[in-house]
């Protein structure tokens, strides 16, 4: 299993978002340019992180991207939906998935997973000190 490109930076984003809460807005050119990445694919993804109703867009001079959502809400598997959709990762092509114990044991193994990360908060791995960014180096 592997989450694509846009779920990681995602991800990022959003902490970064978390990070830096302040009244402002976040421009798209400053924002693609701290996290490296085209403006144009940053773009896409604030769009399914705007549509996930994570962060809203203000448009004009001083308009930006901020939360919606409060930091204490927003779970990895908010972010994850929002990028990756909410469909199974694993489907019997076999047989029906009611009658295949390969199926049960996938599924029961997406459910432990999917509550874990529903129920941790991106805003808990943020470090709160002023380091450059969400990751360690």
């Amino acid at each position: 299993m592997k989450y694509t490109k846009a779920t990681n930076y995602a991800l990022h984003i959003v902490a970064y978002m978390i990070k830096y809460d302040k009244n402002d807005n976040l421009s798209l050119q400053p924002l693609a340019k701290h996290l490296n990445m085209s403006a144009t694919y940053l773009s896409k993804i604030l769009t399914q992180l705007v549509k996930a109703d994570i962060i809203q867009s203000t448009p004009g001079v001083n308009g930006g991207y901020t939360l919606r959502k409060k930091k204490e809400d927003i779970s990895f598997m908010d972010v994850i939906n929002a990028t990756e959709g909410t469909g199974a990762l694993f489907t019997c092509d076999l047989q029906e998935d009611d009658k295949c114990h390969i199926f049960k044991v996938m599924t029961e193994a997406e459910n432990v997973m999917e509550t874990y990360l529903q129920n941790k908060k991106l805003y808990e791995v943020v470090p709160s000190t002023t380091t450059n960014g969400i990751c360690e180096e």
